[in-house]
Parts: C-alpha cells; structure tokens; sequence
C-alpha cells in the first residue's frame, strides 16, 4: 500500500507566490531560465537553475552551480517573502488549463516504496541528470521541486478531497501562461493519509530523474524513516483526470537529401500527403520533410509485449532504426524531442530555421498505457509523455537535515 507522509512545509507568503512560483528546471533550458528570471529575484528558478546567477558560458554542472542553489535557498528561506509551517501538513493543488481542472494531493511519498516498486516507473533515467539532480538535493538539504504521480481514484480519497476544496485557498493565482493554480492546506492530514492507505500502488507520471535522485540522496545519507531525506514531495492525481500531449520528434540530419529520403520513407511505409498535420488516431504519425506534411501508419510490431504496442515503440522499430540508423533514441544526438504543448508550428520552424531536416507528429500515448505497461515491469521508449499543465516549482519545498536546523528552520 503506498504511504502518504504530511511534511512541514517551506512556502512562498501568499502576496509572494505568484512571484516565487516557477516553471520546472527541465522544461526550459538555460538560456531561457536567465531569460525568465530578469528583474524577478524572487523567482524560484534562482535556486532549480542556479546558473542563471553565475557569468554566462559557465557550465551547468560546475562546483560554483551547486553552492549558488543553496545559498540562493537560503537567502530565500531566511527572508520575509517565505514562511516555514510549524506542523506536518498535507496539501490540495488544482491545475486549471483551457477550462479543463485536476486536483492532486500535495505530500511526501516514501523513497522505500520507489525502491521496492509500489511506486512503478515506464522510462529508463539517464546517469548525468540523475548526476545532476541528487547534488542539488544534497548541497541544498531540501527537495525542491514535487513530481507527478498518478493513483486509481478511490471514493474514500475522492470525497475528502471534494469536501477539502470547498474551503477558502491558502493560494489562487494564474500564471503568465495562462493556468490556474490553486491550493488548500489539510490542517488535519490524518483523515486523508488513512483513506490514501487503500491505494496499493501509484505510477510516476512525470519526474522520474528526480525520483531517482530522492532515492540515491536517502542511500548516500543512510537515511531511513522517520528521517525527512528517506521521504520526497509529490502531486498525486488521480488517473481520470490527467491528460497526455503527444511527444514529438526531429531528426537533425538525414542520412540523404530530403527528397531522396522522402522517396525510401513512401516506399518503406507509404506516405499520403496531408493539410492536417496532428495525428487523429494511434499508428498514425505526420511527418514533416521536404516543406511539407504526410502522413503514413505504424505497421503492426513484431513483438508480444505490451510496451511494443506503442506508437512511440513502433515509430522506433519500422522507422527510426531501420531507416536512419537510431538504435537507441535515449543517447542518440541525431534524435530529440519536443513536448506537444509546442504544438506542430514549433515542428516546422525548427525544419525551416535548419536545425532539424524532419519532423515527426506522434499521437499522444493514453494513460491506460501508462499503466498497462508499468504494471507490467517494463518501461516506455524515451520520451513517450509529456503531461500538462506543469506543477509550478516552489510553492512547497521540502527540507531535511541538520543543517536547516541549525539555521532555525
């Protein structure tokens, strides 16, 4: 049965929220970040990318990166713009997009249940941002930004939820993009953490390389419950209410001129030229090439698995590695991938501008997928989901260590 633990909360005062509240580290690169970041010294990108606050060209991974990301916690933690709760404390977060709203519970989950598979995963993590990831935690003492997790919805949990969510917010602000952000805070968390007890398993929906991190930081520091560091900060939705974007896919270079290859790709899969560039049904893919879009289908897989069923896995098995040599889009650079939210006129401007010869519109992979295939033990092709809208980084952060207590918090 998955664990649902109150923590004491580092939070934003309510006149600074909408000032603190960030976009997650891994949406935006660098340059971006700095970007976003001019004239807000509140905002939290100051501690998830620090280097925004060191001369540009130095390297996101530098000794000097790490220091600034705690010392900008710190500044923060110690200034009149936060609050620390005095009590463990659950949450309620509601994401409202286009009209349409989920409500997830805000808490910490155990780092054990990562380990021993109560909390399933569907991708594979990569060593340099596992890397990256558990150093912010350490230096820093803290987990600064939640994941996305998804439940089976129960009526137990459902109910105290909708009962919670009729009371006055601690938070509700609309972000510049548009979503609405919109918290409670469970002063007694004790009825939710005995209804949540009746969830057997939850699935990593987004946030698998900080999930990975929160486990490595708890093995480094021995830590074990009760200590905070063997426990991390999580959303968790229930599965009904999420949505999945598609994950789209350039190609930096082909391995001929466009023409040629677009002759090889109709000959191989048969390609349809279309005015409608996005998907309408699964083992449909759109392709971009040439100045302008296909469409072709999926052939069926080889395979019995269900993870081969994919469209992202089939894309990999009749296209991508017969035809252009990727045999493992998690490490080939001639592959990347650009979250549906983008849209496709993203697509044809990274074509156009050259930094890319085709583009490939997936249809979004369904969340019973997801399951089907955790549940299962095995793991989705890089890349498969992209979830919106994003949590908003530090509303709450989660602090452990002596060293906070040190510092009064």
């Amino acid at each position: 049965m998955a664990t649902l633990h109150p923590f004491r909360a580092l939070r934003p005062h309510p006149d600074h929220v909408r000032e603190v509240a960030s976009v997650p580290y891994d949406v935006i690169s660098s340059r971006e970040a700095r970007a976003l970041a001019e004239g807000k010294p509140l905002s939290f990108l100051h501690v998830i990318r620090p280097e925004i606050d060191l001369p540009e060209g130095v390297d996101e991974h530098d000794d000097r990166v790490y220091a600034q990301g705690a010392a900008n916690l710190r500044a923060y933690a110690a200034g009149e713009a936060s609050v620390l709760e005095e009590a463990p404390a659950l949450y309620l977060y509601r994401l409202v997009m286009n009209g349409r709203a989920q409500t997830g519970i805000f808490g910490c989950v155990s780092v054990a249940e990562y380990d021993d598979g109560t909390i399933l995963k569907h991708e594979k993590t990569r060593p340099a941002k596992e890397d990256d990831r558990t150093r912010h935690i350490l230096t820093q003492q803290a987990h600064a930004e939640p994941v996305m997790l998804a439940y089976r919805d129960t009526d137990p949990v459902r109910a105290i939820v909708e009962a919670a969510t009729e009371r006055p917010p601690l938070y509700d602000f609309t972000a510049e993009d548009g979503v609405q952000h919109t918290l409670w805070k469970l002063e007694d968390p004790a009825p939710l953490v005995e209804a949540f007890a009746g969830v057997d398993r939850l699935y990593v929906a987004d946030g698998h390389h900080r999930c990975k991190a929160a486990s490595r930081a708890a093995a480094e520091l021995g830590a074990t419950p009760p200590d905070e560091a063997a426990f991390f900060p999580a959303v968790l939705f229930p599965m009904s209410q999420m949505t999945i974007l598609p994950y789209n896919r350039i190609v930096r270079r082909l391995p001929e001129p466009p023409d040629a290859f677009r002759a090889r790709l109709d000959e191989h899969l048969g390609l349809e030229p279309t005015d409608r560039p996005v998907p309408e049904m699964s083992s449909v893919v759109c392709i971009y090439l040439d100045g302008r879009w296909y469409r072709t289908y999926l052939p069926p897989t080889r395979h019995h698995d269900v993870a081969s069923q994919l469209d992202v896995a089939r894309l990999n098995e009749h296209l991508l590695e017969p035809l252009l040599g990727i045999t493992d889009p998690r490490t080939d650079p001639n592959i990347d991938f650009v979250g549906g939210i983008r849209g496709t006129d993203e697509l044809e401007r990274l074509v156009r501008d050259g930094e890319a010869q085709m583009a490939i519109s997936m249809y979004p992979t369904g969340m019973h997928e997801l399951m089907a295939v955790s549940d299962a033990g095995l793991l989705m092709p890089p890349k498969s989901t992209w979830f919106e809208p994003k949590l908003r980084s530090g509303i709450l952060v989660h602090l452990f260590g002596d060293g906070w207590e040190a510092a009064g918090r």
